[in-house]
């Protein structure tokens, strides 16, 4: 093994270069041997370039440029005499070779084109050019990875992050600092990494060989996840962000990355999460207009039907094994370069209606009439709720089904304060799921509670939702709630039980909900409770998470909710309510079911 270069600027490891020249040959790190060994390759010839970069030991879209600049630069030093003449013909030839070594990644052909540009002017300032290009990535990071670090921290202002990340987008995978790790390394710098879900990225692994090498090295918490859990972490709220690196971006924002990124923008774009790509600007190829023209290069069967060198599948197996995948722009909620930050999902489209939201007008202006006037009536009943200490700094949510589009619900975005709330502080969401139909980081986004609402909307005969943190009622749910068992209360004999619209004014049960850490859960308790009851009253109570009620509108439900609050204020003004009573009946877990 050799030592590493000694070139290059450093302020920790992950600011350390990954490769370079050095006494007449390039450096690099062999990635195949992480994460039980740094070892060193020496290269000098343009062959063995090219079978480092396909035998992936170099990886990384502009780490692969930068490695077929320098075997552009070993090249023209071989094929120049002692007399200072270069065989051009023959270092076109080796260039080429490099240059289709692997066909997705468009830093590779872009890095090669420049180095020729230079060749007329002789081997050394091919040479410079290619230590120019190094430097310049090492820039070019930096400014991509606080771009992007500023552009979350603006969609995501509160709290420490949950992020995920796919493949390997660190200093190994470009000459440092990295794209979308660095960005992750950039906001830990900040102090808003809480944990990092580092996906295993199979079947090479470069999640968890790499990504977790260099997390460990800049000490940033993480846990590996297998590739198929992703979309389960988002769906127990353990993801804020996904952030992930691009080979080839086209025009349009469609983006070829590392197979299994395409799963990860649809499972996010399901869950509302932020989805950021963070590539230079020489991955974007100016030549495709859309992602339908990018080469995806297939790899070989081995990679699947092996691993660690043991056969895990039957012989004669036949492999589908792309090594990327294209995630359409749609799905991308913003792709930051060094220099800009493009958000594809809302450029205009051909009929000048923003990308990917052409759903949400196709009732013309009377349902944009319709949507501003709820999402006005949205603001203003949070405005009351909030002074009265029911809805305290960010908690809390309302929603209203949209008149005319009973399918598509508006509700409070997430992490608003709700007293300050505007019209543009709403997320359209279809009403029976809650999946947001504005794409993820174009404006405010849904909350986890989003699911009740849904599970109320798709179970019961609604058109107004409001969940919130009324004391009293909060304060008996406590009293009442059993861990992993539905709890009621029982009212009887109040006059303010005539509020509520109940078939039997004089008696009713409202049901109180274990408060599980995954909300999801908890719309599925809600949604089963509902489906199962014909004329349920609409209430119910989370043990220490509030209330959950509903009506024909807003001021219904909000008529309902006082009445609710006022009658948990009297029982406990009077001694109640009676907690010596058994509890309700256990309600089953998941894993009951599979």
């Amino acid at each position: 093994m050799t030592t590493p270069p000694a070139t290059g600027p450093g302020t920790g490891p992950h600011a350390a270069p990954s490769l370079g020249w050095s006494d007449g040959a390039v450096h690099v790190i062999d990635q195949r041997a992480l994460p039980h060994e740094t070892r060193w390759m020496r290269l000098r010839t343009a062959d063995e370039v090219i079978a480092a970069i396909r035998s992936l030991a170099v990886r990384g879209a502009p780490a692969i440029g930068l490695a077929g600049a320098l075997g552009v630069a070993l090249s023209a030093r071989a094929h120049t005499a002692d007399d200072g003449t270069t065989d051009t013909a023959a270092v076109r030839a080796d260039a080429e070779r490099i240059a289709t070594a692997r066909p997705t990644a468009v830093n590779l052909s872009w890095a090669v084109a420049r180095m020729l540009d230079r060749l007329p002017e002789g081997p050394d300032a091919v040479l410079r050019a290619a230590q120019e290009a190094i430097d310049e990535d090492i820039a070019t990071n930096r400014g991509a990875a606080v771009r992007a670090a500023d552009l979350v921290a603006g969609l995501l202002p509160d709290g420490p992050l949950r992020i995920l990340t796919h493949c390997n987008t660190g200093r190994l995978a470009t000459a440092a600092v990295g794209t979308a790790l660095g960005t992750i390394l950039e906001l830990a710098d900040r102090g808003r990494v809480a944990e990092v879900l580092v996906d295993e990225t199979r079947p090479l692994l470069q999640g968890a060989r790499l990504t977790a090498w260099e997390l460990g090295e800049a000490g940033i918490p993480y846990r590996l996840c297998p590739d198929s859990a992703a979309a389960a972490a988002m769906s127990r709220s353990m993801v804020d962000c996904v952030l992930v690196g691009a080979d080839r971006i086209a025009v349009n924002g469609d983006t070829a990355n590392k197979i299994g990124t395409y799963a990860l923008a649809v499972a996010a774009a399901r869950h509302g999460i932020p989805f950021v790509v963070v590539a230079p600007e020489s991955s974007w190829d100016p030549r495709l207009p859309d992602g339908s023209g990018i080469v995806v290069e297939e790899r070989g069967a081995d990679e699947v039907t092996t691993l660690g060198g043991v056969r895990v599948a039957p012989a004669g197996a036949s492999v589908f094994n792309p090594a990327f995948d294209v995630t359409p722009g749609e799905l991308i909620t913003a792709v930051v370069s060094e220099s800009r930050v493009l958000r594809p999902s809302s450029e205009p489209d051909a009929a000048g209606q923003p990308a990917g939201q052409s759903g949400e007008r196709s009732g013309g202006d009377a349902v944009s009439g319709d949507r501003m006037r709820a999402a006005g009536s949205l603001a203003d009943h949070c405005r009351p709720l909030y002074e009265r200490g029911w809805m305290p700094g960010t908690a809390g949510n309302l929603s209203v089904r949209l008149p005319g589009s009973p399918e598509h619900a508006l509700i409070t975005g997430s992490g608003l304060a709700k007293g300050s709330l505007g019209p543009d502080d709403m997320v359209l969401v279809e009403a029976g799921t809650g999946r947001p139909l504005r794409p993820a980081g174009n404006g405010p986004r849904p909350s986890a509670e989003t699911a009740i609402h849904a599970a109320v909307y798709r179970s019961v005969d609604a058109n107004a939702v409001i969940h919130v943190h009324a004391p009293y009622t909060t304060a008996v749910a406590r009293r009442l709630g059993a861990a992993g068992r539905l709890s009621r209360l029982a009212l009887s004999d109040l006059e303010l039980l005539k509020g509520l619209g109940l078939k039997d004014p004089g008696h009713a049960e409202l049901p109180v909900f274990p408060n599980w850490p995954d909300v999801t859960r908890i719309a599925d308790d809600v949604a089963a409770y509902l489906t199962d009851r014909p004329e349920p009253p609409p209430v119910l109570l989370l043990a220490d998470h509030g209330v959950t009620v509903w009506g024909d509108d807003l001021e219904q439900a909000r008529d309902r909710l006082e009445c609710v609050e006022a009658m948990c204020h009297l029982l406990l003004l009077t001694g109640g309510p009676d907690t010596t009573r058994p509890a309700g009946r256990r309600l089953p877990r998941k894993e009951d079911s599979t």
